[in-house]
């Protein structure tokens, strides 16, 4: 296996200036695994589902190359469900509902088939489940990213450390990385937050793009202008899935790998946003994708 993720395949419920998408294939195992199939040809998913979730929308991802092994199928219950409702300025959103359904008697299980993956993707969720993952490896992974938010740090920031300290990529937002760090400037937040074990930070920060920090290096990603933002659910997913498949496909995990890796997220992400849920990462084609990084390179080529 190339990759594995570990994360939520799961139901949204999305409102926005743009429209609504009622009951919607989410999740950020799918929006990750998704956008790193156009990297790689191998990975795995470790999540949970209830019977209710769609066996076609299982065999999209195998399709994919994503192997459903680690995919716990309890048939008489329910799929973790969200709904939320998007500000005027799409940058802050409202949580309607959550139901957590199986998600709350979920005990991740890496199958025999991915515990030698060298590049594993620990999704957003609870501290200790994405301990355990790391635990039931076989060997030592090549590379570990870490997403994580601000509910973790309010109601389990001993636990976070503890997988902070042993993770390689650590990805978060501006307020989370202010609030980990206990620092308001972002390169001081930095510097805090390496000494806690990432080697690399990268800080999202939405349409305004990200920020890579390695010691004392640093790197902007810009967010490619769009005329239409349709729903920017699952953006920072599929953000991480295309840094994460990107570096899987070169099997180099050094700064030029890195700064390459994050415009290959952007890149995915501006895909993610233009339509609801998962619509426009089924069908891309690297046609697609390449015309994009074309985009990026004029939008920050600039000579002295």
């Amino acid at each position: 296996m190339n990759l594995l993720t570990i994360g939520t395949v799961a139901f949204d419920n999305i409102e926005t200036p743009k429209g609504k998408a009622d009951r919607v294939i989410g999740g950020a195992a799918t929006y990750i695994s998704l956008a790193a199939s156009y990297f790689v040809d191998k990975q795995s998913i470790v999540s949970i589902i209830g019977g209710d979730f769609p066996e076609s929308e299982l065999r999209h991802l195998e399709k994919k190359g994503i192997n459903l092994e680690g995919v716990e199928i309890v048939q008489d219950g329910k799929s973790f469900f969200w709904g939320g409702k998007y500000h005027d300025n799409m940058n802050k959103r409202d949580t309607l509902f959550t139901e957590l359904n199986v998600l709350a008697d979920f005990k991740p299980k890496v199958p025999k088939i991915a515990k030698k993956t060298k590049y594993v993707m620990l999704g957003n969720l609870a501290p200790n489940d994405q301990l355990s993952v790391i635990k039931q490896m076989d060997k030592q992974p090549k590379l570990i990213a870490l997403d994580t938010m601000n509910f973790w740090m309010d109601t389990s920031m001993k636990d976070l450390k503890k997988v902070i300290k042993k993770v390689d990529i650590l990805t978060i937002n501006d307020e989370e990385a202010r609030q980990l760090s206990g620092e308001y400037s972002l390169v001081n937040a930095a510097k805090v937050i390496h000494k806690m074990g990432p080697k690399y930070l990268v800080i999202k920060k939405g349409e305004h793009g990200a920020l890579v920090f390695n010691g004392d290096k640093k790197f902007f990603a810009p967010a490619l202008p769009l005329a239409e933002v349709a729903d920017p659910t699952g953006a920072g997913d599929t953000f991480a899935g295309g840094m994460m498949g990107y570096l899987a496909s070169t099997n180099k995990t050094g700064w030029e790998q890195m700064k390459s890796a994050v415009i290959y997220g952007s890149v995915m992400a501006s895909f993610c946003v233009e339509d609801f849920s998962i619509r426009k990462l089924k069908n891309l084609k690297k046609s697609d994708i390449k015309k994009r990084i074309k985009e990026f390179e004029k939008l920050t080529n600039f000579s002295l």
